[in-house]
Protein backbone atom coordinates (compact mmCIF):
# COMPACT_ATOMS: atom_id res chain seq x y z
CA UNK A 1 0.00 0.00 0.00
CA UNK A 2 1.06 3.51 -0.67
CA UNK A 3 1.12 5.68 2.41
CA UNK A 4 -0.34 9.01 1.26
CA UNK A 5 -0.24 11.56 3.99
CA UNK A 6 -3.32 13.73 4.21
CA UNK A 7 -2.43 17.32 4.93
CA UNK A 8 -4.07 18.74 8.04
CA UNK A 9 -6.24 21.80 7.71
CA UNK A 10 -5.22 24.77 9.75
CA UNK A 11 -7.60 26.15 12.35
CA UNK A 12 -9.28 29.38 11.33
CA UNK A 13 -9.79 32.04 14.02
CA UNK A 14 -13.31 32.70 12.68
CA UNK A 15 -15.78 30.82 10.51
CA UNK A 16 -15.48 31.62 6.80
CA UNK A 17 -17.46 34.54 5.40
CA UNK A 18 -20.73 33.80 3.64
CA UNK A 19 -19.64 35.77 0.59
CA UNK A 20 -16.60 37.82 -0.43
CA UNK A 21 -16.67 41.23 1.23
CA UNK A 22 -19.19 40.21 3.91
CA UNK A 23 -18.80 41.60 7.41
CA UNK A 24 -17.36 39.03 9.84
CA UNK A 25 -19.76 37.78 12.52
CA UNK A 26 -17.65 39.27 15.28
CA UNK A 27 -17.99 42.76 13.74
CA UNK A 28 -21.73 42.68 13.13
CA UNK A 29 -24.09 44.24 15.63
CA UNK A 30 -25.54 41.71 17.99
CA UNK A 31 -29.24 41.11 17.60
CA UNK A 32 -31.15 42.46 20.62
CA UNK A 33 -32.88 39.83 22.75
CA UNK A 34 -36.58 39.33 22.16
CA UNK A 35 -38.60 41.18 24.72
CA UNK A 36 -40.00 38.91 27.34
CA UNK A 37 -43.71 39.17 27.92
CA UNK A 38 -44.66 40.55 31.29
CA UNK A 39 -46.30 37.22 32.13
CA UNK A 40 -42.93 35.47 32.25
CA UNK A 41 -42.30 34.05 35.68
CA UNK A 42 -45.87 34.60 36.88
CA UNK A 43 -47.77 31.57 38.00
CA UNK A 44 -51.41 31.70 36.93
CA UNK A 45 -53.99 30.14 39.22
CA UNK A 46 -57.73 29.65 38.75
CA UNK A 47 -59.59 32.88 39.44
CA UNK A 48 -56.82 35.22 38.21
CA UNK A 49 -57.89 38.03 35.90
CA UNK A 50 -55.81 38.12 32.73
CA UNK A 51 -55.46 40.16 29.57
CA UNK A 52 -54.63 38.60 26.21
CA UNK A 53 -51.34 39.45 24.52
CA UNK A 54 -51.07 39.67 20.75
CA UNK A 55 -48.04 39.92 18.48
CA UNK A 56 -44.82 41.03 20.17
CA UNK A 57 -46.47 41.00 23.61
CA UNK A 58 -48.85 43.87 22.91
CA UNK A 59 -52.10 43.78 24.90
CA UNK A 60 -55.17 42.93 22.83
CA UNK A 61 -57.68 44.46 25.23
CA UNK A 62 -59.44 41.13 25.86
CA UNK A 63 -60.03 40.43 29.54
CA UNK A 64 -60.93 37.12 31.11
CA UNK A 65 -60.68 34.82 34.11
CA UNK A 66 -58.43 31.76 34.40
CA UNK A 67 -60.52 28.60 34.94
CA UNK A 68 -57.71 25.99 34.82
CA UNK A 69 -53.95 26.33 34.60
CA UNK A 70 -50.83 24.19 34.46
CA UNK A 71 -47.18 25.15 33.98
CA UNK A 72 -47.57 25.78 30.22
CA UNK A 73 -51.22 26.45 29.37
CA UNK A 74 -54.31 28.03 30.85
CA UNK A 75 -58.02 27.77 30.05
CA UNK A 76 -59.46 31.28 30.04
CA UNK A 77 -63.11 32.27 30.09
CA UNK A 78 -63.18 35.60 28.27
CA UNK A 79 -65.67 38.28 29.30
CA UNK A 80 -67.58 37.78 26.02
CA UNK A 81 -68.45 34.22 27.13
CA UNK A 82 -66.09 32.05 25.08
CA UNK A 83 -63.42 29.77 26.55
CA UNK A 84 -59.97 29.33 25.02
CA UNK A 85 -56.90 27.31 25.96
CA UNK A 86 -53.76 29.46 25.54
CA UNK A 87 -50.07 29.33 26.37
CA UNK A 88 -49.34 31.28 29.52
CA UNK A 89 -46.89 33.39 27.49
CA UNK A 90 -49.93 34.84 25.68
CA UNK A 91 -51.48 36.10 28.92
CA UNK A 92 -50.72 38.90 31.35
CA UNK A 93 -52.04 39.09 34.90
CA UNK A 94 -54.13 42.19 35.50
Amino acid sequence: MINNSIPKLRKAPQPPLSRPGATPDSDRAKRPPLSESSATGQELTPGDRVEGLGNFGRPTGELGTVKQANEDDAVVKWDDGRRVRLHQRSLKKV
